[in-house]
């Protein structure tokens, strides 16, 4: 029996000041902004995971093994992705890897299989995606380091929303990079990201996933869906650097998102323009590769293609939700 509940005296709010209280709505907005960030980079290791496997299947590339991913920095957000990946059925240790200037921190990870050194370089040149969960100050010497290292098909995620794209891109001297850009809005919902103090329970829970799921977030922050087209564009990279045709790439993305005549099947077009898709059909000519900062800038053939197929959404969504409902008891009650 828990004796400190509903004792007032030990509540956050207590010590806090009237002019104080006013800022408290800061706590539930910083919670539901690491929810939705873990939550939405796990939906693409998810994503991911499974198109490696897929394009293992038809290609018989028998040295694609599971997604490799780096996390650089063991800070609060590092160890929360950390702990949801290893809750994700699918997911093995061996494949996650942390780079932090402390690894002797990381010891509850380092017992379950999880590599955590301080290599930065050695980090890059061997993850498939790579998070970058570090301070902005931070930024411009770890970019420094990762440039010579990074290769061409390692996708770059960055929860660090203070630098510019464009301005991150150059850094690394590397397009294949994701950022999340979330907008603050008004919700009721401050209890619900409170309520648990762990990323990797509050996902447990079917209502924060509800509220987190991509194309129809409810809760204090928002998006709009470039990112989720940033995401699609991202794993036509993949089939792309394993050198995979076209119709090849299609045909593996219709199968992982379950589309069809009715929710709107994915060709050539949904991804590019009409003069590009007039060369790739019925060719075993691989897509071009794109470059993921004018899918997150731009208005794109899949930005339109996607908003015209409500049906293509549910999908989509349906597959974010599927990706938490087995979330492992065991490995989400390791300590912070």
């Amino acid at each position: 029996m828990d004796l400190t509940i509903n004792l007032k005296s030990l509540e956050f709010e207590n010590g806090l000041g009237e002019y104080e209280r006013e800022f408290t709505y800061l706590r539930s907005r910083s919670a539901d902004l690491t929810v939705c960030g873990c939550g939405h980079a796990v939906f693409l290791c998810q994503m991911a995971s499974l198109l490696r496997e897929k394009v293992k299947g038809i290609s018989n590339k028998s040295h694609l093994q599971g997604l490799n991913v780096g996390i650089l920095g063991g800070g609060n957000i590092g160890k929360q992705l950390t702990m949801v990946l290893l809750g994700v059925p699918g997911f093995r240790p061996c494949n996650i890897s942390i780079s932090t200037k402390r690894p002797e921190t990381l010891s509850e990870f380092s017992r379950t299989g999880v590599q955590c050194y301080y290599d930065n370089g050695k980090l890059a040149a061997w993850a498939d995606v790579l998070f970058l969960c570090i301070l902005p100050s931070h930024l411009p010497h770890v970019c420094a380091e990762l440039r010579s290292h990074l290769p061409a098909h390692c996708l770059v995620y960055t929860f660090t929303s203070a630098v510019p794209l464009h301005r991150l891109t150059l850094l690394l001297g590397h397009s294949f990079v994701l950022k999340p850009q979330y907008e603050f809005v008004a919700g009721n919902s401050v209890q619900m990201w409170l309520q648990h103090n762990q990323v990797a329970k509050s996902l447990k829970d079917k209502e924060v996933v509800t509220a987190t799921c991509p194309l129809s977030m409810t809760g204090s922050v928002s998006w709009d869906q470039w990112w989720v087209c940033a995401l699609l564009y991202g794993l036509l990279n993949i089939c792309t650097a394993e050198g995979l045709g076209s119709s090849q790439a299609l045909q593996l993305l219709n199968e992982i998102f379950q589309t069809n005549l009715s929710t709107g099947t994915f060709i050539c077009q949904s991804f590019v323009n009409s003069s590009c898709a007039s060369t790739l059909t019925n060719s075993e000519e691989p897509f071009p590769w794109i470059h993921l900062v004018d899918a997150q800038t731009k208005q794109t053939p899949l930005s339109s293609y996607l908003s015209g197929h409500k049906a293509l959404q549910k999908c989509i969504s349906a597959l974010y939700s599927k990706t938490f409902s087995g979330l492992s008891d065991r490995k989400c009650e390791m300590k912070e």
